[in-house]
């Protein structure tokens, strides 16, 4: 099967959609299967002849993000060389659009994985509004029902494009992990070279340190615990603009000596980072899936967390951590880690719980799910699609292509200003 990828992120960047695309390519490939990406430029990206590199405009508004410029022609050469039996759009916007044009043209389906919660993204684009949220909410929402089928990480997402009348096929598959590679992560050797004591209880965060993942909330419930255990140190993995106000907070509470803020880390190194963990702190509600709670359980590490998308999902309370509701305080989730950390017997529970619950985030099991999808997919397509298109065919379905993401992009602005099904729609 040759498959070709289109993403607004991917490799060297480093967040969730970037290692979600890459660890599906790869587990793609292993299987036998073809695997080309088209992805937009990044300083530092690696030149390959599975990956077309689109020229892009680099940290867009402030962000680490990239905004490809449009060179349509680049595209339609690299696909029509590779001729994919099936597309998978990782966004609903820039690629995105370009990912459903192709699709069309060449009449191939074309699946959608909805990672991202947009509307709580809209901060990164000027002029955010309440107004710019609607559209965000509908404009994915229109091109979920212009793909065949959508991919959501988790429950949560699926129900919440059912209420917000995706109509399409819908299948829950998450990103899949390498359990066993964070399961056997050398915690002494991290520690060591972070310059973190052996005796240290260790409580830790990982990933992008950006506004929108609720990080000064963490910093302030882990800062009552420094204050509390003269022995607690925070260790944190990530980087953004958060840092160093999460610096800050933390500092003042235990001291510079207690905090280890270590940058981005990948691979090895990553692995290394969880196992030098002992306790796991989250409370994003931005997640469409709980990804970075499955490496951290992989490590053998009970995480304490707030009720939310994705996290209800692997984060279950007594038994692999304690989940707090979503509008908890500070106050109680500064309680909670410290249940968690002065009762053995839970935590030496949650922690075997822990590893247990992350093996349904396995890769092999999580892209063979996957791949199944894409050949189900593709056998209902063949179905219902010509045999033997003709140019006419294919100019007939570019212009009708352009004339849905237009109307998308209209119903999208009206939403700005008239309520829809999907903008009224909401998590629980």
């Amino acid at each position: 099967m040759r498959i070709a990828m289109f993403t607004n992120t991917y490799l060297p960047h480093v967040g969730g959609v970037a290692r979600s695309v890459y660890t599906l390519e790869e587990a793609c490939r292993r299987q036998g299967h073809e695997v080309k990406v088209i992805a937009p430029q990044f300083d530092g990206a690696e030149e390959s002849p599975d990956v077309l590199r689109m020229p892009a405009i680099q940290n867009f508004n402030g962000s680490d993000f990239c905004v490809r410029l449009p060179v349509p022609t680049m595209i339609r050469e690299f696909i029509e060389d590779f001729e994919p039996d099936i597309i998978h759009s990782h966004h609903p916007f820039l690629l995105g659009d370009s990912a459903l044009r192709e699709s069309w043209k060449m009449q191939v389906p074309i699946v959608f994985t909805h990672h991202t919660l947009y509307e709580r993204y809209t901060h990164y684009v000027p002029l955010d509004s309440p107004a710019l949220k609607r559209m965000a909410i509908q404009l994915a929402t229109e091109y979920c029902n212009l793909c065949d089928r959508v991919i959501a990480p988790s429950e949560s997402i699926a129900r919440l494009l059912r209420d917000r009348e995706v109509t399409v096929p819908i299948s829950c598959i998450p990103t899949g992990i390498d359990t066993a590679g964070f399961a056997a992560g050398d915690g002494a050797a991290f520690r060591k070279e972070a310059g973190i004591p052996e005796s240290a209880r260790v409580i830790g965060h990982v990933g992008r340190l950006a506004k929108e993942k609720n990080l000064i909330f963490v910093a302030e419930a882990v800062a009552l615990r420094l204050k509390a255990d003269p022995e607690a140190v925070f260790l944190l993995v990530g980087d953004g603009d958060a840092r160093a106000e999460m610096t800050k907070i933390l500092e003042a509470a235990g001291g510079a000596g207690r905090v280890f803020a270590v940058g981005k880390k990948s691979g090895r190194d990553l692995a290394n980072a969880y196992a030098a963990m002992d306790w796991f702190v989250f409370a994003s509600q931005t997640e469409t899936q709980g990804i970075v709670l499955a490496e951290a359980m992989a490590a053998g590490n009970p995480v304490v967390g707030l009720d939310g998308p994705g996290v209800r999902e692997i984060l279950k309370d007594g038994e692999n951590g304690l989940l707090l509701a979503g509008d908890a305080t500070t106050e109680e989730f500064a309680a909670a880690l410290e249940r968690l950390m002065t009762d053995e017997e839970l935590y030496k529970r949650c922690a075997a719980r822990a590893r247990e619950s992350a093996e349904e985030y396995e890769t092999v099991h999580c892209a063979d799910r996957m791949i199944h999808t894409y050949q189900e997919t593709i056998a209902r397509y063949e179905r219902l699609a010509d045999d033997d298109p003709m140019p006419w065919d294919k100019f007939i379905a570019g212009v009708g292509v352009e004339w849905e993401l237009l109307s998308a992009k209209v119903s999208a602005a009206t939403a700005a200003v008239i309520v829809t099904p999907a903008t009224e729609a909401s998590l629980d």
